[in-house]
């Protein structure tokens, strides 16, 4: 099968004088959101082009301090703003030649009331901006606040035939997804592979009341990594092609020779799925 791998911004934190790693690493797809400004994202769309970058997705927001989780509930601004806002960069990001927009949801900061009521409202708004601007929406569902897996445990129950219905992608995030199932992740994550079109790669480091995103690697206690991803990421290999992306953070200090050893075991477990 297919697959594409990809790096994702969050190697870097979009960081423009750091831009040249994720075009040094042999893949041909790049994810990126959060650019500080417009000229840092001007010079990403250049050095894309010089490099000969295949493809690039949008991970929203395009821009640093916009909304991230808004377009359910209200978490910084009101989902009626928040909508707009997106609207607007999905009008853009089509006219620009991105690959897809990849947006958090569905996103939930804890309990809520009518949460069906409120995914398939979404649904049906995102929907329309798929149909209109002719590009990918996918969604990715999120831990919400102090590690909440209410977002993720609200799409597990919602019926899968109307998600079917809206024609939406979606990421799973394999540490999201761990960090809120446990050993339980195969029955949260097996209905969504007709969906899935976007996984994003990482493990989890847990520092105290922190946690960290740390590279996908052979070596799983590599950085105190909490999970085996493999069984994972086999059956994330399944089914459709999809993205890969590789999206540790760079607070543990992985060297580039460890994000590329990451990158070749990936590979070759992908490869014997």
């Amino acid at each position: 099968m297919n697959h594409r791998l990809g790096l994702s911004g969050s190697t870097i934190l979009s960081d423009t004088h750091q831009f040249s790693f994720l075009f040094e690493r042999g893949l041909d797809h790049v994810e990126i959101g959060e650019f500080p400004d417009e000229t840092s994202y001007e010079t990403f769309k250049e050095m894309a082009e010089d490099h000969q970058l295949n493809s690039f997705g949008i991970h929203s927001p395009l821009l640093r301090g916009r909304s991230k989780y808004d377009l359910i509930e209200r978490v910084a601004v009101d989902p009626e703003e928040a909508r707009h806002s997106f609207e607007r960069e999905v009008a853009r990001l089509a006219e620009e030649g991105a690959s897809y927009v990849l947006v958090h949801f569905p996103y939930f900061a804890g309990t809520s009331t009518s949460p069906f009521q409120k995914i398939e409202e979404g649904l049906e708004f995102l929907h329309r901006l798929k149909e209109t601007y002719a590009i990918p929406i996918v969604c990715e569902p999120k831990l919400g606040r102090n590690r909440s897996g209410k977002g993720i445990d609200y799409l597990r129950q919602f019926p899968v035939e109307l998600w079917e219905r809206y024609g939406l992608d979606i990421c799973v995030d394999l540490g999201d997804y761990r960090m809120a199932a446990g050993e339980d992740w195969r029955s949260y994550v097996e209905p969504l592979l007709p969906f899935t079109s976007v996984v994003h790669l990482h493990n989890v480091c847990y520092v105290e009341d922190k946690y960290y995103w740390i590279p996908i690697h052979p070596v799983k206690g590599r950085w105190n990594g909490a999970y085996d991803m493999e069984p994972m990421l086999q059956m994330l290999g399944e089914d459709r092609e999809k993205y890969f992306i590789f999206e540790h953070t760079p607070h543990m200090n992985p060297t580039p020779e460890e994000v590329d050893e990451g990158i070749r075991w990936v590979r070759d477990v992908l490869s014997r799925v």
